[in-house]
């Protein structure tokens, strides 16, 4: 006999046309509608079959929630990623209060088609926690499903979805101090602004710190690292280095750091003999490069606990701190730069 599958809150709210978050606090007697849809909800519900889950498994137990992971395949390259690596700490952090997760790699093809999860189409999670910028149709298309959403790592500027991020803006701005405390006062910086809301950030953050330093931004010192639209990163392709080389990089993350590496050493600089470099992140996957890179240590066991923290209490209709949640890090001193 065929097992019945259970009425979830995004059932409900599909039908009715609302958010899971809308039918949470209704059922669970929360302010923030109109009595007429709470009534409609709570019948809706009824006439669905719907049964919690704490009644299910006893009053005294919280809900036990479902967690779609999203991250784009773009991003999960030959090297074990940052975002893998994000991932995998959302997981557990997820595990420890109890839910589930489900992770669903986004393939260039479903991105720019912007083709709907199959975790979120077959019913498998009730919110989810969008990992790393995915294309605007994509995220147009995702928006328009009325699913609990978080964004991590990256924000977007035509949505006001709940976002937790790393501070790039501080944290390039301190390492950029920072070389200027080693002596350089010639730096450049490495990534293609505007390919994410992260790479912008961070090159902002270095920007402010040139401006205290009464040094102009120098267009030539700019150099992009990947392709705009797919994210690729290839130093054949990109990393076009001037004739002039400055003292020092400001590299967006340890990878782009260590490919940047690669190319000056093919050109003959010394690094950090000619040239010094800092990246961004803390998290490279060994034996990538051969130097300990200096870079800006991301906190991202807290970044995955605001991440779940904030989607569990949005689908539980509790308070949390809505809007942008930006988490600090530290500097890390390694053997990428050298004091003149």
């Amino acid at each position: 006999m065929a097992r019945t599958k259970a009425v979830r809150l995004s059932d409900i709210g599909e039908k009715l046309g609302v958010s899971t978050v809308t039918v949470s606090k209704a059922l669970a007697g929360q302010k923030g509608m109109s009595e007429e849809l709470r009534r409609k909800i709570k019948e809706t519900a009824q006439e669905m079959g719907y049964v919690p889950n704490a009644s299910r498994r006893g009053s005294t137990e919280k809900q036990s929630l479902r967690i779609g992971l999203l991250v784009a395949e773009r991003y999960l390259d030959k090297y074990v990623s940052f975002y893998a690596h994000l991932q995998q700490l959302v997981a557990a952090e997820a595990a420890a209060k109890d839910c589930s997760t489900l992770l669903e790699g986004i393939s260039y093809e479903k991105e720019t088609g912007a083709v709907q999860p199959d975790i979120i189409r077959d019913g498998l999670c009730d919110g989810v926690i969008l990992i790393g910028r995915v294309f605007t149709p994509y995220l147009d298309m995702l928006s328009g499903l009325n699913i609990p959403t978080i964004y991590l790592d990256f924000t977007d500027r035509t949505r006001y979805e709940d976002a937790v991020i790393s501070d790039g803006f501080y944290g390039a701005y301190s390492l950029t101090n920072y070389l200027f405390s080693c002596g350089h006062r010639e730096i450049g910086f490495v990534g293609t602004l505007l390919a994410t809301s992260s790479i912008t950030d961070r090159y902002l953050g270095y920007v402010r710190s040139l401006m205290e330093h009464d040094t102009e931004v120098r267009k030539e010192w700019v150099i992009p690292d990947r392709d705009r639209e797919t994210g690729e990163r290839d130093i054949e392709r990109f990393f076009p280095l001037p004739k002039k080389l400055p003292t020092a990089f400001v590299c967006n993350n340890d990878m782009t750091a260590a490919l940047l590496i690669k190319k000056l050493r093919a050109r003959g600089v010394s690094v950090p003999d000619d040239i010094s470099v800092v990246g961004y992140d803390n998290f490279i996957y060994p034996g990538v490069c051969d130097i300990g890179i200096t870079t800006w240590e991301v906190d991202t066991r807290e970044m995955a606990k605001r991440a779940v923290h904030n989607l569990l209490h949005k689908l539980r209709g509790e308070n949390y701190r809505r809007g942008i949640v930006v988490v600090g890090g530290r500097l890390i001193k390694k053997e990428s730069v050298i004091t003149r």
